[in-house]
Parts: C-alpha cells; sequence; structure tokens
C-alpha cells in the first residue's frame, strides 16, 4: 500500500514575488522518495517571507538580528497529528544569491527548500565538517530534483522585475 502524501501548507507572505504552490508540494513529494535521507513524517509548513519578516524571526528566536537565506524549526511527533516543521524562505536574499551565483531564482528557492528538509532529516551545518557534508547532500538532493523535473516555479510583479 503506498504511503499517503505529506500535507504541506504553503503561506505566501512576501509582497512582490510568489511561489507556486504546487510546486512547492511537488518538490516535497521528490525529496520525500529520496532513500539517502529521511525527513519526519507529518505535514510541512513553509512561509516564504522578505528580509524584514526573516530578520524578526531570526532575532525573536535565534538572537540573531541579522537577515538569512532560511530558518527550519523541527516539529513534533504527535500521535493525533504529527507535524515535521516549518521552512522560513527570504525570497529578498534568494533574488540577490540568485544574481550573485548567475543561475535562476527559481533554482535558489529550491536549494533554500532542500536544506530546509536536509535539517529536518537531521542534517546541521554550524561546524566545518557538517556544512561539508550538508553542501554534498544540497547537490545530491538538487541534482534529484532535477532529474525529476520538480523545480520550484516563481513569479514576480512588474515592480521586483
Amino acid at each position: 500500500m503506498k504511503n499517503k502524501a505529506r500535507q504541506v501548507d504553503v503561506a505566501q507572505r512576501h509582497s512582490v514575488i510568489k511561489v507556486a504552490s504546487t510546486s512547492v508540494i511537488r518538490l516535497f513529494q521528490v525529496l520525500d522518495t529520496l532513500k539517502s535521507y529521511r525527513c519526519p513524517s507529518g505535514s510541512l509548513s513553509v512561509v516564504f517571507v522578505g528580509d524584514a519578516e526573516i530578520k524578526k524571526i531570526h532575532k525573536d528566536f535565534m538572537n540573531d538580528p541579522t537577515v538569512t537565506d532560511v530558518i527550519t524549526f523541527v516539529g513534533e511527533d504527535h500521535p493525533m497529528e504529527s507535524f515535521a516543521g516549518e521552512i522560513c524562505v527570504n525570497l529578498d536574499q534568494a533574488k540577490r544569491a540568485a544574481k550573485l551565483h548567475q543561475h535562476s531564482l527559481e533554482e535558489e528557492v529550491s536549494l533554500y527548500l532542500a536544506h530546509g528538509w536536509l535539517h529536518l532529516s537531521g542534517l546541521r551545518d554550524k561546524k566545518p565538517a557538517e556544512a561539508k557534508k550538508m553542501r554534498a547532500a544540497e547537490s545530491f538532493a538538487l541534482a534529484y530534483i532535477d532529474h525529476h523535473k520538480a523545480w520550484i516555479k516563481v513569479s514576480r510583479s512588474r515592480r521586483s522585475k
């Protein structure tokens, strides 16, 4: 019998850049088939924000008032309703990084989502050795996403171009 699809709730709180919820759900469906890494079962919450909101989240929960790219909160297993966690993605930072690294915004946001999913799978990146493992896992996950044609889709209003 096939496993029930993971519930993914997507909140769009960026004023200009929007990410297609269906593509986010598809990306996690693909990542959930990876055998090398295991994200806990349960629903996922994804929130797309800008610099101001990520800075506030970073300060409130990690006592660090700086802008960052992605913040992941590990969920909890509950017998009635399991919650794998929440991934907060800064679309302003993704836009800057995509330009800097000369690739698409879709690729950068897919990287941030994979990064958050890998954190939920138990990977860390604070120490150099951990960061090296995380970079390798990200590369593997992005190749897997590419193989399954599961890149996320992004739309921007004219103001953001």
